[in-house]
């Protein structure tokens, strides 16, 4: 059974490979080189840290190899050591994240993302609702690397703002901040992109699903899990249903 230990674990562990990137970042480099010392360094705390606290649980990273053994687990740790690679490696960005998030029996119990170079820390332990919404356009956060079509027809329709972002957990913790109004991505993500995000959005009272309205499901055989909504609640119906005349129009084609 998840407990508070294992969301305070989770925000403790993600500061803690945070502020190990930060000091790398200090030490000089960029690009794909320093993204890949990132990746490696956090990896290695994170997997040492659960090794060391819940030696009986399995772990699912993006920088270790997967084992069919997580499967049969009835507690996941799902880990990104360093979401963002490339905005990590191109100093001063601030939009990436560590990852962090517990999967227990079939739910996301437990999680936290960290933003370290905005020195926050977003956990399940004490989730804070979204302040009121602003007034004025819908916001959706998008990738900046991979604007999905999906999301630009959608802005077209909604007249929506797109505001791109690094990060997964940047974009899902944007809107727990208030910064935008929703996420949406479709293509290309796995598991860890979204998990602990997840799991801290809906522990503030987020709306969270695939885009077609079907729940997220982790610990899968197949770790992809291409796209995802993150949404304040009041706006869940309203994207899901332009999504899917989008996605019947794609259909018909």
């Amino acid at each position: 059974m998840a407990t508070s230990e294992d969301g305070r674990l989770a925000a403790e562990l993600a500061a803690a490979a945070g502020g190990l990137l930060l000091d790398l970042r200090a030490a000089g480099g960029s690009g794909r080189t320093l993204g890949d010392r990132g990746d490696r360094s956090a990896n290695e705390l994170l997997i040492r840290g659960l090794r060391d606290r819940r030696p009986g649980d399995a772990v699912l990273s993006e920088e270790s190899a997967d084992t069919a053994a997580r499967l049969s687990a009835d507690r996941v740790w799902i880990i990104d050591p360093l979401d963002g690679t490339r905005e990590y490696g191109e100093p001063p960005r601030a939009d990436w994240a560590v990852h962090v998030a517990l999967w227990q029996r079939g739910e996301l119990v437990a999680g936290a993302v960290a933003l370290p170079a905005l020195n926050v820390v977003h956990g399940t332990d004490e989730p804070e609702p979204p302040p009121p919404r602003t007034e004025g356009r819908l916001r959706i956060a998008v990738s900046r690397s991979r604007p999905p079509v999906l999301v630009e027809k959608l802005a077209v329709e909604l007249d929506a703002e797109l505001v791109p972002m690094g990060s997964a957990g940047v974009k899902a913790t944007a809107v727990l901040r208030g910064e935008v109004d929703a996420y949406v991505h479709a293509g290309g993500q796995y598991e860890w992109d979204s998990a602990a995000p997840v799991a801290v959005a809906r522990a503030a009272g987020l709306f969270c699903s695939r885009i077609d309205g079907s729940p997220l499901r982790y610990n899968q055989p197949d770790p992809s899990l291409p796209d995802l909504v993150v949404c304040r609640p009041e706006l869940a119906q309203e994207l899901l249903a332009a999504i899917a005349v989008y996605e019947s129009a794609e259909g018909d084609r």
